[in-house]
């Protein structure tokens, strides 16, 4: 499903991507960007929030490892225990309700996995309030995850 949100919102497409050739694997996610610190999942629209807040968190010293998963079934969960194992730190972000979403089976996935035993800190998730989505522009944007939110989780995840 795409999110509509995102027809006005521009991003660089790479010459292969722009290929009538290039095909998106299904099931494969994307390393969006490299980090040590901690780890951010997401899909959709969230991922180009998660690039935001990592930049702003590389401003303080943070590094964060962005991926978008680009499918959720299947998922590409070795890639996200691949990158736990290496930042130690896990936080997902959606635009869904918190109660049975990604994040929540994402989290689900890496505790029952390998990769448990690499958390430093229990993992945390970013999604939209448990609320009916209101029509109003404001209250709409306090129902979603935003930036300032991620970087809030991702500073509570690290103690900082």
């Amino acid at each position: 499903l795409e999110n509509e949100l995102l027809y006005g919102v521009p991003f660089e497409m790479s010459e292969e991507a722009q290929s009538k050739d290039f095909i998106v694997p299904i099931g494969k996610s994307k390393v969006e960007r490299q980090g040590t610190h901690v780890t951010l999942v997401s899909h959709s629209r969230p991922v180009g929030h998660c690039l935001e807040a990592a930049a702003i968190l590389a401003k303080e010293g943070v590094e964060c490892e962005v991926i978008n998963l680009r499918s959720i079934r299947p998922m590409d969960i070795e890639a996200v225990e691949a990158s736990v194992v290496k930042t130690n730190h896990l936080v997902t972000v959606e635009g869904g309700w918190p109660q049975f979403g990604v994040g929540a089976e994402i989290c689900a996935r890496i505790m029952e996995g390998p990769a448990f035993n690499y958390l430093d800190a229990p993992a945390v998730r970013v999604t939209g309030a448990d609320v009916p989505m209101p029509y109003a522009k404001i209250l709409e944007d306090n129902c979603m995850p935003q930036v300032k939110d991620i970087i809030f989780a991702v500073k509570k995840t690290l103690n900082i």
